[in-house]
């Protein structure tokens, strides 16, 4: 039996003789994953399964596929549904024939990786979708999001795929960006620590990745791509080498530490280096400075943006793998590598180390020993219960109370009459975000069902549209008047929307195509930036008809973006922001309503009171005296951090375990202990996230006006006091130098504790 057949032999000589078996022609194919997967696939109308001569074409083209990417991918770009898509209890049995052909009718015999889109859940018929990212990351709690993310992998795997490309390293700068939702915040600590669960959780601890329950992970988009100018995607990052290593680079940092089996390379550039093209971040900082050792993907069609710079795929394909690209994304130039190899374009070493690196996680992964999956348990993964309730603790502790005037949540609602009013109040998609699959119908539950459900007995409950979420008709603002009208009390849900329909315009990338002559309900999502980041006139003029009324105002945010809402926050009395809480999301916000859930979420990114201010994000340079608008407030109008509760937190002491320690102690592992006292000083029992802040200065760079670098959630009960204990230590308390060196300098530092940066209290810490 060949060597690379061998289960006994080691995964480095199994790589070493299946190389030397390979031609240049068979080598490429590894490399390429030029299928979109539902093409490979078609539903007969007996409800059987064929593949597609496309696929066998594109499997003899390469005498195999390296990747096959979204085989169970539904939306309205693919144009997948129930109709003619796969689902749960079909899925093993399609992707065992997949990976039979290609095993069966190629020389070798190497299996495909199944590659499947999970930014927020599995984006499947019947795949279990989690709320998009700001929710998880207005959690605070990157161990919830560790279990549903286990869970999601059990799911995938139990389809049959491998893959999971999952959105965790982008941090938002510029919210008019449309892919805001895709990010866990904008501070950079806070996305490591939900990075790590990410990968923790899907791929399990070292050695697990061959197990039916876990999938190799590929984190995207490394990198900076939040930073896009003008908030427009894939736009050029404008920024230096300090901001990419402070801001943009320590998820992708924790995420490679953590074991992360894959990054995806982003689209945009950093500094006029395209980062499909950009050694130095591939290379020279993932591998070389990292020691990362898994692949690197392209974005879809990627490479062949690089023809700018080359003019050529031959080129473009050559410049993307030698700096470090290892498997396409539906593009054309790494179909040429053959040829580019064969004229002296690039030399085959290159070819021969991305191989060896695709090579590496299918053994890993087991495939070349369990190529197959079990058909008989691919359905039992899908509608876990488990899951289910962390899809619904998940929005729960992330709804943000951001404001609640006169006390008017939670509601008492017995024997009142109770309007609900607003485009986002019963529509399931436009509370699920962007990557959505296709959901079978009455599942989850509207903010309107959610209302209902968790209303007491005896209350009278009214909806009204209103209007949608840029369009508008004078009969809906009627009918939403005289419901408002009527009632004691107006639940107004508005936001924004990522819901795709089917009928739209998409690219070859899948990013949606709305331009300014586009008239769409869409108004965020990839490919749906934003110049205005106020509510659509038809929602703001809807907001101003009810509160004329005069009818108390609830205000619920159902948006993929933080949205510029002062002119609505003056109209309510109280203000949820959900952000997309998913299928879930309407019983969470309902339980909230009504005051059989407390509030514990946090704001993970900063909103502002009008897209003139940006940036508002918190930790900004510090100027060193205070910078001020003429028109307006330069703060935000609620800021990273914020989040109110039907209790109180207390915070009576807070001490350091040393007031000065020497920068060499700290280099050799000491730490400092940060102890903090917090008190529930309600009636109501609650969670509270500590927060941590740093404040440095006397460093020799200009710092931040302020950085989180501890955070835990705690629950306490009415009069309960607890003792939070952070550790400082070299990661926490280094800085890059003004050589662009990491390490432990003498400075000063303010240590800032409380349940948000504008309350806190401080303790003084000198390093020497």
């Amino acid at each position: 039996m060949e060597t690379y057949k061998r289960q006994d032999m080691p995964v480095s000589e199994r790589i070493d003789d299946l190389l030397s078996k390979m031609t240049l022609k068979e080598k490429v194919g590894q490399l390429n994953q030029r299928m979109y997967g539902w093409d490979a696939y078609e539903k007969k109308e007996d409800g059987a399964y064929a593949l597609t001569d496309a696929f066998k074409q594109e499997v003899s083209r390469f005498e195999g596929m390296g990747a096959l990417y979204g085989l169970f991918r539904s939306d309205p770009w693919s144009g997948v549904d129930y109709s003619n898509g796969i689902s749960a209890e079909h899925s093993a049995t399609v992707a065992n024939e997949i990976q039979r052909y290609v095993k069966e009718n190629t020389r070798l015999g190497i299996p495909v990786l199944l590659s499947e889109e999970s930014p927020h859940g599995h984006q499947a018929l019947d795949g279990t979708m989690l709320p998009v990212n700001l929710n998880a990351g207005s959690t605070w709690n990157p161990e919830l999001l560790e279990r549903a993310y286990g869970l999601t992998a059990a799911e995938i795997r139990g389809r049959g795929a491998h893959l999971g490309l999952v959105s965790v390293l982008d941090i938002v700068q510029d919210p008019r960006w449309g892919r805001t939702e895709e990010c866990f915040g904008e501070d950079p600590y806070l996305a490591a620590a939900f990075t790590r669960a990410a990968v923790q959780g899907m791929q399990g601890g070292e050695g697990e990745l061959a197990s039916d329950k876990r999938v190799a992970v590929v984190l995207k988009h490394l990198s900076a791509q939040g930073a896009g100018i003008g908030g427009k995607n894939a736009g050029p990052a404008n920024i230096g080498e300090r901001e990419l290593r402070e801001i943009h680079l320590p998820a992708a940092f924790a995420g490679a530490k953590a074991g992360a089996a894959g990054f995806m390379a982003a689209y945009n550039e950093i500094d006029g280096i395209p980062c499909h093209a950009n050694r130095k971040l591939l290379t020279d900082i993932l591998r070389e400075e990292w020691d990362f050792d898994g692949i690197v993907m392209a974005d879809g069609q990627a490479i062949d943006r690089l023809l700018a710079l080359t003019g050529g795929h031959e080129a473009a394909a050559a410049l993307a793998l030698t700096s470090g690209v290892d498997l396409s994304l539906w593009d054309t130039s790494f179909t040429t590598l053959e040829a580019a190899v064969s004229s002296g374009i690039v030399d085959e070493s290159y070819v021969d180390r991305a191989v060896r690196r695709v090579l590496r996680l299918k053994f890993e992964l087991g495939l070349f020993d369990r190529p197959y999956t079990d058909e008989s348990k691919a359905a039992s993964a899908i509608g876990n219960t488990e899951l289910r309730e962390l899809n619904l603790n998940i929005a729960r502790e992330s709804v943000v109370l951001l404001k609640n005037d006169l006390n008017r949540l939670p509601l008492n609602a017995s024997g009142k009459r109770i309007a609900v009013i607003g485009p986002n109040a019963d529509r399931m998609y436009n509370q699920l975000g962007d990557y959505t699959s296709v959901q079978r119908p009455k599942t989850g539950s509207t903010v309107l069902q959610g209302i209902r459900m968790t209303a007491p007995a005896d209350a009278s409950i009214v909806y009204a549209r209103g209007c949608g979420i840029r369009s508008s008709s004078a009969k809906e603002l009627e009918e939403a008047v005289a419901a408002a009208k009527a009632s004691d009390v107006a639940v107004l849900v508005l936001g924004g929307s990522s819901a795709r329909q089917f009928g739209d315009l998409f690219d070859g990338n899948g990013e949606a195509v709305i331009g300014e002559e586009t008239t769409s309900e869409m108004d965020c999502g990839e490919g749906v930036d934003l110049a205005e980041l106020r509510l659509g006139e038809a929602q703001r003029q809807l907001a101003d008809a009810v509160a004329a009324t005069g009818v108390p105002i609830v205000l619920v945010l159902i948006q993929g973006r933080p949205h510029a809402i002062e002119e609505v926050d003056k109209l309510a009395d109280a203000v949820l922001c959900a952000w997309y809480p998913g299928k879930e999301g309407g019983q969470a916000i309902g339980e909230i309503l009504f005051g059989i859930v407390n509030p514990s979420g946090k704001l993970p990114v900063s909103m502002p009171r009008s897209s003139s201010q940006l940036p508002v994000y918190y930790n900004q340079k510090d100027p060193g005296r205070l910078r001020v608008y003429v028109d307006m407030p330069s703060a935000a109008l609620y800021s990273f951090g914020h989040g109110l509760s039907y209790t109180r937190f207390d915070y009576p002491e807070l001490s350091l375990s040393a007031a000065s320690i020497a920068a060499a102690e700290l280099a050799s592992g000491e730490q400092v202990k940060v102890r903090v006292q917090v008190r529930n000083a309600g009636d109501v029992a609650g969670l509270e996230t500590v927060q941590l802040y740093l404040k440095a200065r006397e460093s020799g760079i200009t710092r931040r006006i302020a950085e989180l670098k501890g955070f835990t959630k705690v629950a306490l009960q009415p009069g309960e006091t607890r003792e939070v204990e952070f550790g400082l230590g070299a990661e926490e308390l280094g800085f890059w130098d003004n050589a662009m060196n990491f390490g432990v300098k003498a400075c000063k530092v303010e240590v800032m504790v409380g349940g948000s940066l504008q309350q806190t209290i401080t303790a003084e810490l000198t390093i020497v």
